[in-house]
């Protein structure tokens, strides 16, 4: 069995060995160089923040019982996408296909903040006050079915090979709860790998409370895209520990750290105007909080 067989048969045992490895990994990162100290309790945020992740994985599971895998290899049967139509090499397909996919997930995170009806949806994965490892993973279910839903039409239209799919959500996976870690790393490591993978000190930046932070920095495994496009901010003004994360109106513990009140935060408040780009100065009732 040659290793491509084996890792699409063998993949949802690599798949939760490297979440639960990188989880264990970070986690204990976090308790020996921690980069800020906790406002609300890490059992409580834990507890919740994961039960969320489960509830999640049986929700996708009921509804998408043949998942982005199972999509791909039905596209890669019938001949569907781009890469079915050319002879490439296929390390080639790979990669690109493993690039476009991430480019994908940028362009998806830039609407979700752009549009106010999807904004409410992912606005709790941002109010969450702390930012640890299990911030990653904490996503609304209705944001999780549209992701999964865009991430079926890519490969549809791609037709990238099993093995790119498999590698492209490990890598994410993986990439998530390493960037979104509440971890000090030295700030010349920080620079080297921030050329090539998304940092924790990058991403934390995207969930400042301040709307001009949080509206930058969208890419969750690679950097580049923000580089290209304009929407790199390298550090917060209040420094890494200075800052305040989370969203200015979402504060209270039952909100924002127990499972009834994040799933309950898309359905607050008025629906705003368009998000990005709109910072009042002088009224911060016009942050990007509504």
């Amino acid at each position: 069995m040659g290793i491509n067989e084996y890792i699409m048969a063998n993949e949802k045992i690599i798949r939760m060995s490297i979440f639960f490895g990188i989880l264990v990994i970070m986690a204990i990162w976090e308790i020996i160089a921690p980069k800020r100290a906790l406002t609300i309790s890490k059992t409580v945020r834990w507890v919740n923040n994961l039960g969320l992740v489960f509830f999640n994985s049986l929700l996708l599971r009921l509804i998408f019982p043949a998942a982005a895998v199972g999509v791909a290899t039905f596209a890669s049967e019938n001949g569907w996408g781009i890469f079915n139509y050319y002879d490439l090499p296929y390390w080639f397909m790979v990669v690109i296909s493993v690039i476009v996919m991430d480019f994908i997930i940028y362009l998806q995170h830039v609407l979700v903040h752009a549009v106010p009806a999807l904004w409410r949806l992912h606005r709790m994965h941002h109010a969450d006050v702390d930012i640890d490892v299990t911030t990653g993973a904490r996503f609304h279910p209705f944001e999780i079915i549209l992701s999964m839903l865009i991430k079926f039409a890519t490969i549809v239209v791609l037709g990238p090979p099993v093995i790119a799919v498999i590698i492209f959500e490990v890598v994410l996976n993986a990439t998530a709860m390493f960037n979104h870690s509440n971890v000090r790393m030295p700030a010349g490591l920080d620079r080297l790998i921030r050329l090539v993978l998304v940092t924790p000190d990058m991403h934390r930046v995207h969930h400042s409370v301040e709307d001009d932070e949080a509206n930058s920095n969208f890419g969750f495994s690679l950097p580049w895209w923000d580089r290209m496009f304009g929407t790199y901010r390298d550090q917060p003004r209040s420094g890494h520990e200075g800052m305040t994360i989370g969203i200015h109106k979402y504060r209270e513990p039952k909100q924002v750290a127990w499972f009834p009140g994040m799933m309950m935060l898309p359905f607050k408040g008025k629906v705003s105007d368009y998000a990005i780009n709109r910072r009042q100065w002088n009224d911060p009732e016009e942050k990007q909080d509504e």
